[in-house]
C-alpha cells in the first residue's frame, strides 16, 4: 500500500477548486493539503504544505501556470506538477513540459484522465492526455530544418540529449547506454555547446522541435 500522496490545487476558480478537492479526497491514497487562486499564492503556500503533486491551472493571475511551474520546481525539485487546463495548443503543451510538468490533462476530458494522471505521476511517470497526443505527434512529425545545428550532433550525443530532455539523471543515462557518468557529461557538454542552449527548459524545447522524443530515438 502506497503512502498518502499530498496534492495541492492551483486554480483561480473557486468552484473548480472545490470540485477537484472533493474528487481527489475521494481517491484512495490521495489527500488535498492546500489550494491557491494565483501563481504567487501557490509559491507561498507550497513552502508550508510541501505537497507531492501540484495540479496547476495555466491561466492564473499574477504568475501564469507555466512560469509558476518552472519557479516551483526550481525551488522544490521533489514536487511534481500536473497541468490541468483548457489550452490544447501545441505551444502550451511544449512550454509546460519544458518548464518541468510531469502531466498534462485537459479540463474537458473525463475525470478518469485526471485520476490516471495522478496515479502515473505519483509513481514517477509522465502522463499526457490522449486528446493532446495527436497534436504532439503532429508537431514531432514536422521535418527538421536541414540547416539546423542539430545535424551537427553525433548519434550518441542525440541519445544523451534526448534522455536528459526526458528527465533522466546522468547516472540513469550511464546505466541505460552502458557508458560512464563522465562520458555522459562529456557528450552533454559537447551537445549543449553545438546547440547553443543553456538549460533544461531550452533543451526540452529543442528536443521537441526536432522530434527527438519519439519512443524509438533513445533506444
Amino acid at each position: 500500500m502506497m503512502a498518502t500522496v499530498k496534492v495541492f490545487i492551483a486554480d483561480d476558480h473557486g468552484v473548480v477548486r472545490e470540485a477537484l478537492k472533493r474528487f481527489i479526497d475521494a481517491q484512495p491514497d490521495f489527500q488535498v493539503v492546500g489550494e491557491a487562486a494565483g501563481g504567487l499564492e501557490v509559491m507561498e503556500k507550497v513552502q508550508s504544505s510541501r505537497p507531492d503533486i501540484v495540479i496547476m491551472d495555466l491561466g492564473m493571475p499574477g504568475l501564469d501556470g507555466v512560469k509558476c511551474t518552472a519557479s516551483l520546481i526550481k525551488a522544490n525539485p521533489d514536487t511534481k506538477v500536473i497541468a490541468l487546463t483548457a489550452h490544447e495548443e501545441a505551444a502550451y503543451i511544449k512550454d509546460c513540459l519544458a518548464a518541468g510538468a510531469k502531466g498534462y490533462v485537459l479540463k474537458r476530458s473525463l475525470a478518469e484522465e485526471l485520476q490516471l494522471a495522478l496515479a502515473v505521476v505519483a509513481r514517477g511517470g509522465t502522463y499526457l492526455d490522449p486528446l493532446v497526443s495527436a497534436k504532439l505527434q503532429e508537431m514531432l512529425s514536422e521535418p527538421a530544418d536541414p540547416n539546423s545545428s542539430a545535424n551537427k550532433l553525433s548519434e550518441r550525443e542525440v541519445q544523451v540529449v534526448t534522455l536528459i530532455a526526458r528527465g533522466l539523471s546522468a547516472k540513469e543515462i550511464s546505466k541505460q547506454l552502458t557508458i560512464s557518468v563522465k562520458t555522459v557529461e562529456t557528450y552533454k557538454a559537447r551537445a549543449l555547446e553545438k546547440l547553443n542552449v543553456h538549460n533544461r527548459a531550452e533543451l526540452v524545447r529543442y528536443a521537441f522541435d526536432h522530434g527527438w522524443l519519439n519512443d524509438d530515438l533513445a533506444k
